[in-house]
């Protein structure tokens, strides 16, 4: 029932609240966590695609890409992003070692990185809201539901809080 609530309400209250200036709704449960395994099974369905520099997907070693324990909210965000925008999407970072911690973290399940396709690039511009720069100077953009998306040098650094209206 919680999951139902969260699919439903959350994406409900974030476009309500969306709507107040200067006002975003953040989703910040507990998220459920899933496997590298039913990770990539909903990624491969939706058309996304990953990729890691070593060729793998162990979450111990940082030049793979995994998905073990990812927030489920994190994989649907993505999804959510892959139909909205209609663009190719090619992950290139999940949960593996070898990110910055903290409480939203990609080891945590909160973040992946994507590479920058132009389509993606500018859906994110023309539809999500320009925020300030990060602290190492990264462009930002804040979606309607609070999820952030980072342009670092060469990809996409995305927060997820929700899964942006799944």
């Amino acid at each position: 029932m919680n999951r139902v609530v969260r699919r439903v309400l959350v994406p409900l209250v974030a476009v309500l609240v969306g709507l107040l200036p200067g006002v975003v709704a953040v989703q910040q449960a507990h998220a459920a966590k899933m496997t590298h395994s039913q990770a990539t099974a909903i990624f491969r369905a939706a058309g996304i695609t990953w990729s890691s520099s070593g060729n793998c997907s162990d979450w111990n070693n940082s030049t793979c890409t995994s998905f073990t324990n990812i927030n489920d909210t994190t994989v649907y965000g993505v999804r959510t992003l892959k139909r909205s925008s209609g663009c190719a999407i090619n992950l290139t970072g999940g949960t593996e070692t070898g990110h910055a911690g903290g409480t939203y973290s990609h080891r945590n399940g909160y973040k992946v990185d994507f590479s920058t396709y132009t389509c993606v690039g500018n859906y994110i511009r023309a539809n999500f809201t320009r925020i300030a720069n990060r602290g190492d100077g990264a462009a930002q953009w804040r979606s309607g539901a609070g999820n952030i998306y980072a342009l670092e040098s060469n990809h996409w650094d995305v927060t997820y809080y929700n899964c942006g209206g799944c």
